[in-house]
């Protein structure tokens, strides 16, 4: 049976799906499930990409390949914020992340960083960035946001997030603002528990809302949902993800927003755990949502279409309804269509120069002699943040770089640990300390702060969020690296020998 979009159940329902695959070739049983579903929609992570020409490639296989199933271009979907949450590879240009941007208390470099991922983006056949991250990072203790936000104040958050957008926009890119309505305000990260936020509409409307507000006003292309209860505005016990009063009521009706509603990853531990991935998805899509994302299941997407399929078949979900998301959706592949081709910039050369233009630097600096370099690997903060480089490591690479001694210490230096460092430390004439957030991971501040009271000169970097720089003595020289990659090792590294004086500020309270 036909319908006015000329398209029948499983294309209508393919249209609002959205599946990922492990590896860098399309897997021979994913083919064959967006054939059999017609699954219309792809997300890519960083397991997907090699280089810039492994992913032009595989870019132009799927979109090929789904074109001819569907009928449809595919939105080619990823998260690529910038700075610690980066799916690219390294040959191409990864712009500074939100918190650092915001540093150089210049909106505008906001819209530059939106314009120069759009054209990495758009080089390589990506059409649809899951970005901005439109979190007002209230609770320094959040696990999963810090430094991926612009800042713990709405209007800055809402300031910086419009020109990102805009800048993904203007180059040919959709942009999805995210968690709607507000994941700053947690402890727990949704990828592993369900988190709470118990606010009222009122006092979301004083912060969280507020950059979802302006975004909405601004033309923004998507808005993604959070994982998290919000038992004031749904006493359901229901997740925003799966709530109608949120999705429909209050996004779609009281806040006006005409564009696409998207799910986070539907296999998350908040959705998974407590409702089931196929159970949520088909509550999501009754709730209001227009793309559902099982980003590393094909099966569990053709597990809810099925569903879907029985549940138009009897009734129970308006075709019509389906058909007006569906609308929607090609109104935005259309729109795709029409933009013109992304100029051919210098982008990672931009970027790499924002990052150093915009990492800051609490107090004064000291004079190193005899220094001794101490920090910890880099590890998995959230499952949101890129896979980490364990062959990466800040003391030692300092160790090589200034000829001096170093220590990898554990993630979590228990009594002897630290008593070990010290020991050792004593040794020297001057510290170089690295913690990762070591605000969360607080044995690493500990170390922090037994070594700041050997009263030798010290440098202490925060290699991701600035909050380990809490009550940072005043003797002591901080640096905020915001992410733990081999460009902010670098950075650093110049910092120490003159050759890069720090001109960012930081954009939330310590």
């Amino acid at each position: 049976m036909e319908n006015r979009l000329n398209m029948d159940t499983k294309h209508l329902i393919g249209q609002k799906l959205v599946a990922g695959f492990a590896g860098q070739q399309m897997p021979e049983d994913f083919k064959q499930k967006v054939a059999e579903y017609k699954i219309g929609n792809v997300i890519l992570f960083a397991n997907n990409v090699q280089n810039e020409v492994q992913l032009t490639r595989l870019c132009r296989e799927i979109h090929d390949y789904v074109l001819e199933q569907t009928g449809q271009i595919p939105f080619l979907t990823i998260d690529q914020e910038g700075g610690c949450v980066t799916r690219l590879s390294e040959d191409f240009a990864v712009v500074p992340g939100a918190m650092q941007i915001s540093g150089t208390g210049d909106p505008h470099k906001a819209y530059l960083a939106g314009r120069i991922t759009a054209a990495e983006l758009r080089r390589c056949g990506v059409n649809f960035d899951l970005a901005p991250v439109a979190d007002v990072n209230s609770n320094p203790q959040n696990p999963v946001i810090g430094v991926r936000s612009y800042g713990d104040t709405p209007q800055q958050t809402a300031d910086y997030a419009v020109q990102m957008a805009k800048g993904l926009m203007d180059g040919g890119v959709l942009a999805c603002a995210k968690h709607f309505p507000g994941h700053g305000d947690t402890a727990v990260d949704s990828h592993i528990g369900l988190p709470m936020v118990d606010k009222s509409l009122p006092q979301l409307k004083a912060c969280e809302l507020v950059p979802f507000r302006a975004l909405i006003d601004s033309g923004i292309s998507g808005i993604m949902t959070t994982h998290i209860l919000f038992p004031q505005l749904e006493p359901d016990g229901l997740p925003a993800t799966m709530s109608r009063r949120i999705l429909t009521d209050l996004l779609r009706g009281e806040l006006g927003f005409k564009g696409l509603i998207l799910t986070d990853c539907m296999m998350m531990g908040a959705i998974a755990q407590h409702y089931g991935t196929v159970e949520g998805g088909v509550k999501a899509f009754a709730a209001g949502v227009d793309l559902v994302f099982t980003s590393h299941d094909i099966h569990l997407s053709c597990d809810i279409a099925e569903r879907m399929y029985q549940k138009l078949e009897r009734g129970e979900i308006d075709r019509a309804v389906i058909e007006e998301s569906v609308a929607r959706i090609l109104r935005y592949k259309q729109w795709l269509t029409q933009q013109p081709a992304a100029p051919v910039t210098d982008g990672k050369a931009q970027a790499d120069e924002m990052y150093r233009q915009s990492l800051a630097a609490l107090h004064a600096p000291v004079a190193l002699q005899n220094p001794i370099a101490i920090a910890c690997h880099p590890f998995v903060t959230t499952l949101a943040s890129s896979p980490q480089n364990k062959d990466i490591n800040f003391a030692r690479s300092l160790g090589e770089s200034l000829g001096c001694d170093y220590i990898v210490n554990g993630i979590e230096p228990d009594e002897a640990e630290i008593a070990a460092i010290l020991a050792r430390a004593r040794q020297h004439g001057s510290i170089v300390f690295a913690s990762y957030n070591g605000h969360v991971k607080q044995a690493q501040c500990r170390l922090g702060k037994a070594l700041a009271q050997l009263g030798l000169p010290m440098v202490w970097a925060a290699m991701r969020n600035p909050y380990d720089l809490k009550d940072l003595p005043k003797e002591v020289y901080g640096i905020c690296a915001f992410e733990y990659t081999g460009r902010s090792i670098q950075a650093v590294t110049d910092v120490l020998q003159g050759r890069l004086v720090p001109q960012g500020r930081l954009s939330v309270t310590l």
